[in-house]
């Protein structure tokens, strides 16, 4: 039986590992072919270590594993050039593009008046920007295929409602639901459809590491995960302590399939209710 993507292909930034690597799997098992990207470079802004080439490389394994192909290559969202030769190689091995996963993004705290340019600059860079130049380089390529497609930016919880102490973070997730919300007018004439998955806490790196843990327990001396698990769940209203990232990933593939081929400029929240607490 056809998979729910079969034959079509699909564009993920920050693919290496966490999200990015999960929609690359998933995908691929429904029958999508993959352009893969990721910076494989640690920022300096950002407290926890970033993918390595290792982590790609583990990626492309996968992928081949199930029969697809994928094309996987270094770029940096900040660097539009880099996206773009990497799409415009991708598409030029694999004929088409169809999907476009813009998932590549940074985590770090601070309270707002003490946040450095740096760090303010960085997030918006990646997070917002990054996933604008994303769009730019794919667009193109989407609208020249002729067939429609699908955008699917990753947004936030963040992107919906405000947290302390990431202002940064919740302002480009903020942007990303504006922007899918701009790009969903003007793609619509072409059948391209935009949309947002909005997920709350995530176990991938992002969030499993001292900053994040400290953010959530301020009172406790030396956090845990097991800390951290408790203050997290206390954000979500089902009984969990996050979402894994296949859930994310199923939400995604819902995006990119006929099965939602007339949901377009919608934000869609994969946060165990987290919004209704």
């Amino acid at each position: 039986m056809a998979g729910r993507v079969e034959g079509m292909v699909a564009f993920i930034t920050g693919a290496a590992r966490g999200q990015g690597r999960s929609h690359a799997i998933r995908l691929a098992q429904e029958g999508a072919d993959i352009i893969a990207v990721d910076h494989c470079a640690d920022i300096d802004t950002v407290g926890y270590a970033m993918a390595t080439e290792e982590d790609l490389a583990e990626t492309v394994r996968q992928v081949e594993a199930l029969g697809r192909r994928i094309i996987a290559t270094h770029a940096d969202v900040r660097d539009f050039e880099s996206l773009k030769v990497a799409v415009d190689a991708g598409v030029a091995e694999l004929g088409r593009l169809d999907i476009v996963s813009a998932n590549a993004g940074i985590l770090s705290n601070g309270q707002s008046h003490e946040l450095s340019e740096e760090t303010w600059g960085q997030m918006i860079d990646i997070n917002l920007s990054g996933v604008w130049r994303t769009c730019k380089a794919a667009i193109p390529h989407l609208i020249a295929g002729g067939r429609g497609g699908s955008i699917v930016l990753t947004s936030s919880v963040a992107g919906l409602r405000s947290y302390n102490g990431v202002s940064h973070y919740v302002s480009a997730k903020h942007g990303v639901v504006g922007l899918m919300k701009t790009l969903a007018q003007e793609l619509a004439p072409h059948s391209i459809r935009v949309n947002t998955v909005n997920p709350t806490q995530v176990d991938t790196d992002m969030i499993q590491h001292d900053s994040m843990y400290r953010l959530f327990c301020p009172d406790v001396e030396n956090p845990t995960r097991k800390d951290f698990a408790a203050a997290s769940a206390a954000t979500i209203l089902l009984p969990v302590d996050w979402v894994e990232s296949i859930d994310v990933s199923n939400a995604v593939l819902f995006l990119a399939s006929d099965e939602a081929r007339y949901i377009t400029g919608v934000a869609l929240p994969i946060d165990a209710g987290a919004l209704t607490m």
